[in-house]
């Protein structure tokens, strides 16, 4: 087995949201493919499927899934979990990866002051991440559908213990916070941007966080 050591920007994020269920097979696909493991967390999707809205189901359970590996291997990954996922057809799933400037908890890698992540080449679509409290990812998702978003996927968060926060940005990560993951195309980013920030105030000390992140090789999109 090769020592030798790895800058953390050779490595990509591998994002993968998924039905429930599912999660554990992908896991297990991704293993196969080279990647040592990875984080699942559950979620809720946002449908804009008519007929789930007319029988009053529009939240549909996910398994979201986090995985850190080499850029080639996420990049092989991704094609196979494509494939034995059927990502390309629809309601089965979306992948993306995300580039990363460092990486620790690897016994091959080193971290790297002067790092910068690299640079997404024709930059396709964008992640917007929001945090908010929790019982208002709903309206977070409406602001964005309002702007020309297709949905989101909302992951439930808490701090560390129920007396304890965390700290992101100076925003306290308390239980009750939710996390809503939203793709856009790069050139409607602006807006649904601006749409979530006027209805949540987000600019208001203590109403939440957003920010946005360039994404690589996305899949399950339409």
């Amino acid at each position: 087995m090769s020592n030798t050591i790895i800058e953390g920007m050779d490595f990509d994020i591998l994002f993968l949201v998924v039905n429930n269920g599912t999660g554990s097979r992908a896991l297990q696909i991704a293993k196969k493919c080279g990647i040592s493991g990875g984080t699942v967390f559950r979620g809720l999707g946002t449908a804009s499927n008519s007929a789930l809205k007319f029988f009053g189901v529009e939240d549909v359970k996910k398994e979201i899934l986090i995985m850190a590996a080499r850029k080639e291997t996420a990049e092989e990954a991704l094609d196979i979990l494509t494939e034995k996922l059927q990502l390309k057809k629809r309601n089965r799933g979306i992948a993306f990866t995300i580039p990363l400037a460092n990486l620790l908890g690897n016994r091959n890698c080193v971290y790297n002051q002067d790092a910068h992540s690299r640079k997404v080449e024709d930059i396709m679509h964008q992640a917007i991440f929001t945090i908010v409290d929790r019982g208002q990812a709903e309206e977070v998702i409406d602001a964005a559908v309002a702007a020309g978003s297709q949905g989101g996927t909302v992951i439930n968060a808490r701090g560390s213990g129920s007396h304890e926060t965390s700290r992101l940005f100076s925003m306290d990560i308390e239980p009750e916070k939710e996390v809503v993951m939203i793709l856009t195309e790069q050139h409607t980013t602006d807006a649904v941007v601006a749409s979530i920030s006027n209805a949540m105030k987000i600019e208001q000390p203590g109403n939440g966080v957003l920010f946005t992140i360039d994404v690589s090789n996305t899949r399950g999109l339409f």
